[in-house]
């Protein structure tokens, strides 16, 4: 199986979107600070996820949730979570 996720930064509520064939452990990698993308935005969690069968299937749908339309899709497919979020501030850490 190949996934396509969307994790969300609890430091600045921003998303980064991804692609792999191993979703269990990715996310720990990401904490880990593994991925460069995401390690000055840690914590970071898992708030939405696909999964394919074909790896073109899933490299063409993260090209699409990466563009603008993409982008408000998840926003539509994620509004109430999103919103439930939005009243909480971002974690913030300890200097």
């Amino acid at each position: 199986m190949y996934f396509v996720y969307v994790l969300e930064s609890l430091k600045d509520r921003g998303w980064y979107i991804g692609f792999t064939e191993r979703i269990e452990g990715r996310l720990e990698d990401h904490n880990s600070g593994k991925n460069v993308s995401t390690k000055d935005r840690r914590p970071l969690e898992l708030i939405y996820y696909e999964a394919y069968r074909e790896k073109s299937d899933a490299l063409g749908r993260e090209v699409f949730l990466k563009s603008g339309g993409g982008r408000r899709f998840l926003a539509k497919q994620l509004r109430y979570d999103l919103e439930k979020k939005r009243e909480t501030p971002p974690v913030v850490p300890n200097a």
